[in-house]
C-alpha cells in the first residue's frame, strides 16, 4: 500500500460502505434468478419423469397448497425477471441507459414489473379467480 494513502475507508469496499441502489438489487436478484430457475425446471423434470413413471404427480397435496402457490411465485418472479433483465441488456447494448439515475430507474421497474406480472399469475395459476 501506498505511504501517501490517507483515506479512512478500506480500498477494497463491501456493503459495508457502498449504499444500496437499485443495480445493485437487480444485479443481485439477476443472480438468484438464475439459481432459483436452475433448481425449480429440475424439479419440474424429475416431476415430469415420475408422473410418466408412476401415473401421479409426486407431493400433488404440496403442489396445489398455499406453500405451493408461493413457490409458483418464486418461480414465477425468477423466471419473468430474468427475460425483463435480458431486455435490459438488450438496451444496454445499444448504449444507451448508463447514467446511474436512469439505471437505477429501470432497475427498480424491472422488480416491479416482475413482482406485478408473477403475483397475477400466481392468482390466475392457483384458481383465484376462477
Amino acid at each position: 500500500m501506498s505511504s501517501e494513502w490517507n483515506d479512512k475507508r478500506p480500498m477494497a469496499p463491501h456493503l459495508q460502505v457502498w449504499r444500496w441502489h437499485g443495480a445493485m438489487l437487480s444485479s443481485i436478484l439477476h443472480r438468484a434468478s438464475a439459481i432459483i430457475c436452475y433448481v425449480a425446471l429440475f424439479l419440474v423434470a424429475i416431476g415430469i419423469l415420475v408422473l410418466a413413471l408412476t401415473g401421479s404427480l409426486p407431493l400433488a397435496g404440496l403442489v396445489f397448497s398455499p406453500l405451493g402457490a408461493i413457490g409458483l411465485f418464486v418461480f414465477l418472479f425468477a423466471f419473468v425477471f430474468m427475460a425483463v433483465a435480458q431486455l435490459r441488456h438488450a438496451i444496454w447494448n445499444r448504449g444507451a441507459m448508463f447514467d446511474p439515475e436512469k439505471n437505477n430507474v429501470l432497475s427498480f421497474a424491472m422488480v416491479g414489473f416482475a413482482l406485478g406480472v408473477s403475483f397475477v399469475a400466481t392468482l390466475l395459476i392457483s384458481g383465484v379467480f376462477s
